[in-house]
């Protein structure tokens, strides 16, 4: 029988094909996957399954870049996985897809947000919907009570379709009960982050401490750190080699948490696809408020602290108000210290991989790149070469 060498390999070919645009395979998948749950919410109710369930397929399918699944999959390539576990690492893929469905919806009920991604917010689309219907004697009162029970309807039919997709997917036996604890933990990290969130909102805390604990829970260690463990773990990676990736992680995570706080102010409306200054209309404690603050008080700026006191949950906030907000932080040197702690922890993420041995160079390029890119870090030549080219990682945490 004639030996199979690695070019003839069907999985390899199929590996080296997703390498070339991983998003797009993503894509492929989640489409498959959705299209499954479609039709068993066709089986449970007409209505449901256009109300809900089409919503949730929509919503995931039109927007996002796909960043979660991508560090899968390179997690997955720089430990030398591929070929029979390709097809696991897309579908872990589609299902961190549809976790992210289920927190930008929630989180848009929770905030009151009218605007997601330049369209209205699915809570605000399920209200209009209804509000508009012909002899519909409903209050306003009722028709945003209704917007919001059916959204929070929909991210837990988004969730548990996440839930759902990592369940019917065969992993190998040696990674499967790893992949599921990583999978555990990272649903409660999410909640426990979103719930900080919210605490801080209403007791006012203001602690940079609280403000860095927030953002790793809620949006750094299921943006980065866990899909790339994930990946890691499919590839069956040695403790140095999750190592390496889990401090990687968790240093761009947080990198791409304290960069969206500044798109969040400084960001353009157009690209981020939510008005300027909500973070601050919500009262959200933030690591560049903090900042800002503690700079103010060092300095004895009782001006600046003013500024900042009359805009923190100010739902009405004006543009101007906003301006005075962006020259505080400005003044005060926040915008220029967080932009130098984005470097700093983008540079030392791809540091954390300078001594991973890997047999692919090419594959920890594109993580270096992508690295980076999620940082919102100007982009380095990594060792072997220039950075490839990472489209599509600019927009706000919640658009990627």
């Amino acid at each position: 029988m004639r030996r199979i060498r690695a070019a003839d390999d069907p999985g390899a070919d199929r590996a080296r094909a997703v390498d070339a645009d991983v998003a797009g395979a993503v894509e492929r998948v989640l489409d498959e996957v959705l299209g499954a749950r479609l039709a068993e919410a066709s089986a449970a109710d007409a209505l449901f399954r256009r109300d809900i369930a089409e919503r949730v397929a929509r919503f995931t399918l039109g927007g996002g870049k796909r960043l979660r699944g991508r560090f899968v999959w390179w997690g997955l390539r720089v430990c030398g996985g591929g070929g029979e576990t390709a097809g696991a690492a897309l579908r872990l893929a589609a299902a961190l897809e549809l976790v992210q469905t289920c927190a930008l919806v929630h989180d848009d009920v929770m905030d009151g947000a009218e605007l997601r991604r330049g369209r209205p917010a699915l809570h605000a689309e399920m209200r209009g919907q209804y509000a508009r219907q012909p002899g519909n004697g409903r209050s306003a009162r009722s028709a945003e009570a209704f917007g919001r029970s059916a959204a929070v309807l929909a991210g837990d039919l988004a969730l548990a379709w996440a839930d759902d997709t990592v369940m019917d997917t065969g992993f190998p036996a040696t990674a499967r009960s790893a992949v599921h604890a990583l999978w555990r933990t990272m649903r409660t990290e999410m909640v426990a982050g979103q719930y900080l969130d919210l605490h801080s909102q209403v007791t006012a805390c203001r602690s940079p401490a609280r403000a860095v604990r927030t953002a790793r829970l809620k949006s750094a260690r299921y943006s980065v750190e866990r899909p790339l463990l994930m990946g890691a773990t499919l590839a069956g990676a040695d403790d140095r080699a999750a190592g390496a990736l889990r401090s990687a992680g968790r240093c761009a995570g947080l990198a791409f948490q304290l960069h969206d706080d500044l798109l969040g102010v400084f960001g353009d409306p157009e690209e981020t696809g939510k008005p300027s200054g909500d973070d601050l209309r919500e009262g959200k404690l933030t690591y560049l408020t903090t900042v800002a603050r503690a700079r103010a008080e060092a300095a004895g700026d009782d001006g600046a602290l003013g500024v900042l006191d009359a805009a923190l949950g100010d739902p009405d906030l004006s543009a101007a108000a906003v301006d005075r907000v962006r020259e505080v932080f400005v003044s005060t040197g926040a915008r220029a210290a967080l932009e130098d702690k984005v470097e700093v922890l983008a540079d030392r993420s791809v540091a954390h991989l300078s001594d991973m041995r890997t047999a692919d160079p090419a594959a920890l390029r594109q993580l270096h790149a992508l690295l980076r890119a999620t940082a919102g870090a100007r982009p380095h030549s990594p060792p072997g070469g220039c950075p490839p080219t990472v489209p599509g990682v600019t927009a706000r945490a919640g658009e990627r």
